[in-house]
């Protein structure tokens, strides 16, 4: 991520408005359930079928209409997560032995995309080797990468391959201050031996031929994206240090000279008090109240700064190395700010990015509380606010990070607006590998889902809905543009006006219509009509966000092939076409999704997914439960999503309709469990035994 994982939390969180949490639920519902992959290789489910195997087989990835698409110009949407090592147990890399089991246990999620992340990180972890300096890679480490690569791709799992994540610096770079700068945020865009070490880097890595695919990975189309920087910019998470402010100043100023006309630069220095010193660049605290003329000049600059870099490490990676696939320069990570400067840059690049945490760890208040009653702050919001018309658009790190409560509701809602949005990838922060074959099943890091028994099997579902896209593209796209002085502007207005940072603008046209940013440089944004707020519902008719004065939301999602019914599930009565639940939890997430590609109306088979809370043996939690005070251990536990299912309007003479709760391994816990039948449908009862999934069957 490094969201998870940088100093300034703040600069990138994803918060919400404060609002009225729900009474918690009772403790002593939960129960053991553990996520078991080592065991999974006699699955029940297998859904594989969802990705193309090989990875890269159609051709390059490329762009074609605004989207990723294959070499042979079929759509290509990647639903993916990260392997990381941040958690007790973890392993970024896994030894050889370990890469097929878990390129397999990723294939029969239905995931088809691993974006490898944080390899810079020193070895024995990254790919960085020991000695005076980080210009050379481990080549056990290398061939750990290698191999692994070869076992994805040959499941159809492509990678998106990041340069600059977390590598920190040595004597022997010849970094001034090296061991001050950490991982040289903000410093990379513009200090030209950090660009200099950047290439060498990239050089290394994407011209050395994997020996198992026989491959440089300039040359596999198994790496569907290449990114240059990771939460990276100098308008965001800068660290510095005297020396590189110097630099910048510097840099400021031959800017100033060349591009300002005398008397502006003459007014400059006024306003400045600079007389024939170098003009000083604005501190954070000075931005707000700055003159106009100040703040617009040193905000061209950097976005020419930023500008600069990009189209210059994308001209090396494509014209000096040969990469054929899409580049991606940096996300835009910091919803509690204006990206729109950042985006003029980022949106030169081949596809632009976004990045998500519902109520992070680092987040001030509200924690711990439902996104279903904050529909106009929920992620889908805050991520729609980055896509550009004709540019493809990733979110490659979302998450709804443990322990909150309600994470439930994360997955399921990201798919099924991602799909209606018409993103082109949603990427899961985090997927932790565990190196002990022995280790005790547990959610050991706000963001591994790895052993969450809620949060990965929902991937599944989550598969299915999203690389389809059961949720059928906005009917309607309503474009935006700003003026140039006006995207600059957004970066002094008052955070209330996140996370789009645009006055007037309706927050819940994202969950009613398609958005996109048609330009940052035309007609300033135009004034749009209100809308309601209480019910709202997409122009596809298959997605309702609805909240209540007294705080019990529900999104429900009625697509042919996957049905949802996620939130205060309890007292709301809730039903789709097809699909009708009677719960004795407050709170749940339940989802339905056609296995065979057929309408639910139809199909043979199905998976139902049936999630609440998640929490570890011996979790404690602070007195206004916010916080953890105790991580607790394995085994993971579960509240239980009891009551019934109903199963109406089947199609067809259906003789019966069962159902086998699923373990961790995803193999059958007991007999199937047989639905009655009545005028209501085919009902199943659900909780008994514990899971989170389940194979539904119909017999016909």
């Amino acid at each position: 991520m490094s969201a998870s994982r940088c100093l300034a939390f703040a600069a990138f969180v994803a918060v919400g408005l404060p609002a009225t949490a729900p009474a918690q639920r009772s403790d002593s519902l939960l129960a053991p359930f553990t996520m078991e992959h080592r065991a999974a290789d006699a699955s029940s489910l297998d859904l594989s079928f969802l990705l193309d195997a090989p990875a890269g087989k159609r051709g390059f990835t490329r762009v074609r209409d605004g989207h990723l698409v294959r070499g042979d110009g079929t759509r290509l949407r990647l639903w993916g997560i990260h392997f990381t090592d941040w958690s007790r147990g973890s392993v970024l890399l896994p030894p050889r032995e370990d890469s097929p089991l878990w390129a397999g246990t990723l294939a029969r999620y239905g995931i088809n995309c691993v974006r490898l992340h944080f390899l810079d990180l020193d070895a024995p972890r990254g790919l960085i080797a020991a000695g005076s300096d980080s210009r050379h890679l481990d080549a056990q480490q290398l061939d750990r990468l290698d191999f692994l690569v070869a076992e994805l791709e040959k499941r159809g799992i492509y990678v998106d391959l990041n340069l600059n994540v977390g590598r920190s610096y040595r004597a022997g770079d010849s970094v001034p201050d090296f061991d001050r700068i950490r991982w040289a945020k903000g410093l990379t865009l513009f200090d030209p031996r950090l660009i200099a070490l950047q290439k060498e880097y990239a050089r290394m890595l994407l011209t050395h031929v994997n020996p198992y695919t026989g491959k440089a990975y300039r040359d596999d189309p198994a790496v569907a994206i290449v990114e240059i920087l990771n939460e990276n910019g100098v308008w965001v998470g800068f660290t510095s240090t005297p020396y590189y402010d110097a630099e910048l100043t510097t840099l400021y100023n031959e800017w100033l000279a060349k591009n300002l006309p005398r008397a502006e630069l003459a007014r400059l220095r006024e306003i400045t008090g600079a007389a024939d010193a170098p003009v000083p660049r604005l501190k954070s605290a000075e931005v707000g109240a700055a003159p106009k003329e100040r703040f617009l000049a040193e905000s061209r600059f950097i976005v020419d700064v930023e500008t600069r870099f990009y189209t210059g490490m994308r001209a090396f990676l494509r014209d000096s190395l040969g990469v054929r696939v899409p580049i991606t320069g940096t996300a835009d990570h910091g919803h509690s700010s204006s990206s729109y400067p950042m985006l003029m840059s980022l949106s030169k690049l081949d596809v632009v990015d976004g990045h998500v945490y519902w109520q992070h760890p680092g987040s001030p208040p509200p924690v711990n509380t439902p996104m279903v009653n904050d529909p106009l702050h929920s992620t889908v919001v805050q991520l729609s606010r980055t896509a550009m018309a004709g540019t493809p658009y990733t979110v490659s790190e979302f998450n709804h990070p443990f322990p909150n409560e309600w994470a439930a509701e994360g997955i399921p809602i990201a798919a099924a607006y991602g799909a209606f949005q018409d993103w082109d990838a949603i990427i899961v922060y985090t997927f932790e590998p565990k190196r002990d074959a022995s280790w005790k099943s547990y959610v050991g890091d706000p963001f591994d889902i790895s052993l969450d028994p809620v949060r990965m099997t929902q991937m599944a579902t989550g598969a299915l809905a999203f690389l389809r896209s059961d949720v059928r593209p906005a009917l309607e796209t309503v474009s935006r543009s700003y003026a140039r002085e006006q995207a600059f502007e957004s970066r002094r207005l008052a955070r209330t006006e996140q996370p789009y940072f645009t006055p007037g603008f309706p927050l819940a046209l994202p969950l009613t219509h398609g958005v996109r940013i048609a330009s940052l440089d035309g007609a300033p944004t135009a004034a749009y009509a209100s809308l309601d707020t209480a019910t709202i519902v997409s122009d596809t008719r298959q997605l309702v966000w609805r909240t209540t004065s007294d705080h019990r939301g529900l999104v429900t999602e009625e697509t042919d092939r996957t049905q949802a019914l996620i939130g205060f599930v309890r007292g709301n009565r809730p039903a789709v076409k097809n699909l009708v639940v009677d719960l004795r939890n407050e709170f749940a997430a339940v989802v339905l999704s056609a296995i065979d590609a057929k309408p639910i109306s139809s199909a043979g088979r199905l998976l139902l997914t049936a999630g609440s809370r998640v929490s570890n043996t011996g979790s404690q939690w602070n007195e206004d439960r916010t916080r953890l005070t105790q991580q607790g251990g394995a085994p993971s536990l579960i509240e239980p999503v009891t009551g019934t299912v109903t199963l109406r309007g089947l199609a067809g003479r259906v003789r019966g309709v069962s159902a086998v709760a699923l373990d961790g391994a995803g193999k059958a816990i007991g007999a199937p469990i047989a639905a009655t039948r009545s005028t209501a449908g085919w009902t199943l009862p659900i909780g008994a035994p514990v899971t989170t999934w389940y194979l539904v069957r119909v017999d016909r």
